[in-house]
C-alpha cells in the first residue's frame, strides 16, 4: 500500500509512519513544519520506501500530484493545542477548514480513501459521560476563541462524511482523545510532556483551574494500531469512531504521579483560567470515551495504562533535555 500522511512529521504522524514502514507499506509524508519536525522523522529519511515534502498541504498543485500517487490519505495536519488555539484563531480556522476541503476534494478527484483525524474537542462542554459518536454536542458562543477549534472540526467531519455519503467516498472519522507518548512536546500547551519537563526540571507544576477535571490518556502505540485497523476494515468506512483510553483520571493526580515518578522536588501550583489564558476561558469537566464501536469494528481496546505512558514520556523527555532538543519550559496546561 502507498500511504499519504498530511502532518507526517508530527507527532502521531510520524509514529504512524513508522508503524506503517514496518508493515510493508510505501509512505510519503507532507508537512510544513509548522508544528511537526524534521528530527520526528530523522530516522526515516534515508529509508527505501520513505520519502516526503516539506510544503502546506492549502498547495493544491502539490497536494494533486501526491494524492494521485497513493491508495490512502491519512490526513492528520492540523493547528492543534489550546495555547495556539487561544493565541492564533484565524490560524487555527484557516488551517483547519482550508486543508482539510483540500485534500477531500482531491482525494474524491481519485477515489482515494481518506482517514480524517477529529477530536474529542468537538464534543465541547457537553455533561454527558462517557461520549459516544452519535452524540449532541455543547460547545460556547462565538465570543470565544476555546470554541473554535471544535468547531473546526466539527466542519472537518461535516464535509468528510458530506463526501462519504454523497459520492460514496471511502472516508473514516478518527475521533482522539488525549493522545500522548514520546515524541509529543509541550509547545503548545500539551499537559503530560510540560508536566514532565516541569518536574525534571524540579520547577513549579502548573495546573490551570482546580485541577479537578478528568481526562483519558491513550498511549500513541495504542492509538496509531486503532488508526491502521480502522484502515483495514472495511465496515468503518463512513462513520466516526472515538479513539481513546477509559482510564480517568484528574490533572492533579497526572501531576502527583509525575512528581513521584520522577522524584522530582516540583510542587503543584493552581492557576486560574483567566490568568493562563484569557477572561471567560472555558473547559470541558470531563472527557471520556465510549470505544465500543471500535471495539465493535476491530477489536481494538487500548493496552497501556497511565503509568505506562508516563514513563515512556519521562524516558524520552530526559534523553531530550539531555541533548539540548527540548525548548524552554513554558507553561502547562489542563486539556
Amino acid at each position: 500500500m502507498r500511504a499519504l500522511i498530511t502532518g507526517g512529521c508530527g507527532f502521531i504522524g510520524s509514529h504512524l509512519a513508522e508503524a506503517l514502514l514496518d508493515r510493508g507499506d510505501d509512505v510519503m509524508v507532507i508537512d510544513d513544519l509548522s508544528t511537526g519536525r524534521m528530527e520526528n522523522v530523522a530516522s526515516l529519511v534515508s529509508h527505501r520506501r520513505f520519502s516526503f515534502a516539506i510544503e502546506s498541504i492549502t498547495n493544491e498543485t502539490v497536494m494533486d500530484r501526491l494524492i494521485s500517487e497513493c491508495d490512502v490519505i491519512y490526513h492528520l495536519a492540523a493547528a492543534v493545542g489550546v495555547d495556539l488555539i487561544v493565541q492564533d484563531p484565524v490560524r487555527v480556522l484557516h488551517t483547519n477548514v482550508e486543508g482539510s476541503a483540500v485534500v477531500l476534494r482531491i482525494g474524491a478527484r481519485y477515489r482515494k480513501q481518506v482517514m480524517v483525524a477529529s477530536s474529542s474537542e468537538i464534543y465541547g462542554k457537553s455533561a454527558k459521560v462517557p461520549f459516544s459518536e452519535d452524540d449532541d454536542r455543547v460547545v460556547g458562543p462565538t465570543s470565544r476563541s476555546r470554541w473554535s477549534y471544535a468547531c473546526s472540526k466539527a466542519m472537518d467531519e461535516f464535509l468528510a462524511l458530506a463526501y462519504a455519503k454523497q459520492i460514496r467516498l471511502p472516508v473514516v472519522v478518527m475521533r482522539f482523545f488525549n493522545t500522548v507518548g514520546p515524541r509529543q512536546t509541550g509547545r503548545y500547551g500539551m499537559v503530560i510532556p510540560r508536566f514532565v519537563q516541569q518536574a525534571l526540571r524540579h520547577e513549579p507544576i502548573t495546573v490551570y483551574g482546580d485541577g479537578q477535571q478528568t481526562r483519558c490518556f491513550a498511549h500513541v502505540v495504542d492509538v496509531v494500531r486503532a488508526i491502521i485497523g480502522l484502515t483495514d476494515c472495511q465496515a468503518a468506512l463512513g462513520r466516526a469512531y472515538n479513539i481513546g483510553s477509559t482510564q480517568e483520571v484528574t490533572i492533579e493526580q497526572v501531576a502527583q504521579r509525575i512528581i513521584a515518578l520522577t522524584n522530582s522536588q516540583s510542587t503543584i501550583v493552581k492557576v486560574p483560567y483567566e490568568q493562563a489564558y484569557e477572561e471567560g476561558f472555558e473547559d470541558m469537566r470531563r472527557r471520556q470515551p465510549d470505544i465500543s464501536r471500535i471495539e465493535r469494528a476491530i477489536g481494538w481496546r487500548p493496552t497501556k495504562d497511565l503509568d505506562t505512558i508516563l514513563q515512556d514520556v519521562i524516558a524520552y523527555t530526559e534523553s531530550s533535555l539531555n541533548q539540548g532538543s527540548l525548548n524552554p519550559t513554558r507553561r502547562a496546561t489542563c486539556a
